[in-house]
């Protein structure tokens, strides 16, 4: 009897040290898996940051520059007709948001469904405003009507979007 107390008493000791030892060992492993884990996406922040930002960056610059005033100055030369600016101006929007899509990407949902929206309206307004335009008639003429169109809109599309962007990035930032 003596005997099997004795080796009741080891096994009980030896489950014991078992489990006590599994358990820190367990809890050793899990949490270094924290501290990996927390490590990777750190270092991850610190690679994707900076590309973030610049795809807001480019965004903004995208919205910029069509924006009609933007379109405008650089489009219309002498002795161009409306139809031709027209034609100029949605093909030039459409060659920048072309060479932006990729910046979704790094962008969240909403901010990139702004800024289509505002590209949208400023495709939009030059289509409506085109039509109230001769074709034959001076570029200067469309630009006229156009930029009377853009000044009645308050805010711009373009700068709600912008004003998105910039507050979204400022709470990327904080």
């Amino acid at each position: 009897m003596e005997m099997l107390y004795q080796i009741i008493l080891v096994i009980v000791t030896g489950v014991i040290v078992f489990a006590t030892a599994f358990y820190v060992l367990k809890t050793f492993i899990e949490n270094e898996n924290k501290k990996r884990l927390l490590e990777f996406k750190s270092q991850n922040m610190k690679l994707v940051t900076p590309i973030k930002l610049q795809a807001y960056e480019r965004i903004i610059l995208f919205l910029e520059r069509i924006s009609p005033n933007s379109l405008i100055v650089r489009l219309q030369v002498s002795g161009m007709k409306s139809h031709q600016l027209h034609v100029e101006m949605l093909s030039l929007i459409r060659a920048e948001f072309e060479h932006n899509l990729s910046q979704q990407i790094y962008m969240s949902d909403s901010a990139w469904e702004v800024a289509i929206s505002a590209k949208e309206n400023v495709i939009r307004l030059i289509n409506m405003t085109s039509e109230s335009v001769d074709n034959n008639a001076d570029a200067i003429e469309l630009s006229k009507a156009i930029m009377e169109q853009w000044i009645k809109l308050n805010p711009t599309p373009i700068k709600t979007a912008i004003i998105f962007i910039k507050n979204e990035v400022n709470t990327f930032l904080s």
